[in-house]
């Protein structure tokens, strides 16, 4: 029994109550989003019938999110990071109100499913760093890797059944009954982040500008466990990310009504490893556990890409998110537990880039990909490139496949104590030259 509890999820920071209420609001938000991330391709998909249209929303969304990950991150540094979330959440509900208007006309534009792409993008851009940024202000820091589980597994919950629920719909259904639904779970969203207690901003904050935004990226570039992270995923997800060819893969199996499985078969094997993730606090070779599971997810991919039956398929799939949920997992508890508070905001923005650059762009890749060699071939060469490539990283970042997390989180408490006095020094400074006549 005791070795079964070692590997059991660690539930501790849903006992603290903001952490419960952003856990519930994230987690509606994510369902009703899920079920829009599937339905807007396929509405493309029924538009045009055209794979590279289909994988150009990667670029749509990548363009304004190069920009606003920046600012937002900044922001995040500097103001409630609560009021933040709350007011991004409003403004992607009104681009769901969008979508189901769009939906509703006698024929859809495409032009507005790219627009609506591209501003929500810019949107996130806001919404992930402070959201981001957020969680280690909700427990304590030995609690990271629990807190990222946890938020692991109500993202999985949210692939699982939103997809799932979203195929059922549009096989059944209008697509305006998807953006209606999604549209709904906004209201439930919006009421339990308005309850969250405000967050304030780190002490002597840094002013949003172009200087602490180069102060993030500067920090970002003196530690190499950080910069491996980013260029680990970003390799994995732009060479292995295959969900623009979903609709086109199951066209071999059944079309729409099996969809969603290919969504929630991804995120069944992320919440497998979630579910039984009590180990991860006790591994502290952080890098070296990334890179495997980079690898791990190509292959994952290229058995998807190959299969000959649904249910090898599936199994791809399965490999694939247990893999991407052990990489995202460790690569979580390298940023929360190991970045100061006062960065934190920055960071997460460029951390957003990194795993939402490989995605978008991967999308293109495999829409132009598919055009040469088809939707399998452009999966199955695209599973081997990642492997490949993360090979060719692991060689190239020696730090980071040595990188120890005990170390890291030695080092952040010593920047954050160094940082302390220097507030401390500046404010001492300043009520002496206030005093004298």
């Amino acid at each position: 029994m005791t070795s079964l509890k070692r590997f059991a999820l660690d539930v501790r920071p849903l006992r603290r109550r903001d952490f419960r209420l952003v856990y519930t609001a994230a987690g509606v938000s994510s369902f009703g989003s899920m079920i829009t991330y599937v339905t807007i391709p396929f509405q493309l998909k029924q538009m045009t019938g055209d794979t590279l249209i289909v994988g150009l929303l990667g670029v749509a969304e990548l363009v304004p999110l190069l920009f606003m990950a920046f600012v937002g991150g900044a922001l995040a540094d500097y103001v409630d990071r609560r009021k933040l979330v709350f007011w991004a959440e409003a403004a992607l509900a009104v681009l769901a109100a969008l979508l189901l208007l769009n939906a509703l006309v006698g024929t859809p534009k495409v032009w507005v499913l790219f627009v609506i792409a591209a501003l929500g993008a810019a949107i996130d851009g806001i919404h992930r760093p402070a959201m981001d940024a957020m969680m280690p202000r909700l427990a304590p820091a030995e609690e990271m890797p629990a807190v990222g589980a946890l938020n692991s597994l109500r993202w999985q919950i949210a692939q699982i059944a939103g997809p799932t629920l979203a195929g059922l719909m549009i096989a059944n259904l209008d697509v305006s009954w998807v953006f209606a639904f999604d549209l709904a779970t906004y209201a439930v969203s919006l009421t339990c982040f308005a309850m969250v207690r405000s967050i304030a901003p780190p002490e002597a904050a840094d002013r949003p500008s172009l200087r602490s935004v180069v102060e993030g990226i500067r920090y970002a570039r003196s530690r190499p466990e950080l910069i491996g992270t980013y260029l680990i995923d970003i390799n994995a997800m732009f060479f292995a990310f295959p969900v623009a060819l979903y609709p086109w893969v199951a066209d071999r199996y059944g079309g729409a009504s099996v969809l969603g499985l290919f969504y929630a078969a991804l995120a069944a094997g992320s919440m497998l490893v979630t579910l039984t993730s009590g180990w991860t606090a006790r591994v502290h070779r952080h890098g070296l556990a990334v890179l495997v599971a980079a690898g791990a997810w190509g292959l994952g991919i290229v058995l998807f890409g190959m299969a000959g039956s649904l249910w090898l398929a599936l199994l791809g799939l399965v490999v694939a998110g247990a893999s991407d949920m052990i990489s995202g997992l460790f690569r979580g508890i390298i940023w929360n537990q190991t970045i100061p508070d006062h960065l934190r905001g920055r960071l997460a923005g460029i951390e957003m880039l990194s795993y939402l650059t490989g995605p978008m762009l991967g999308q293109t890749r495999a829409g132009l990909s598919a055009r040469w060699w088809g939707p399998a071939g452009a999966v199955v060469w695209g599973g081997v490139l990642c492997v490949v490539g993360t090979g060719a990283l692991a060689a190239a970042l020696p730090a980071f496949l040595k990188y120890d997390g005990r170390e890291g989180l030695a080092r952040k408490e010593a920047e954050e104590a160094a940082r302390a006095a220097e507030i401390a020094a500046a404010r001492g400074t300043t009520a002496l030259e206030t005093a004298t006549p």
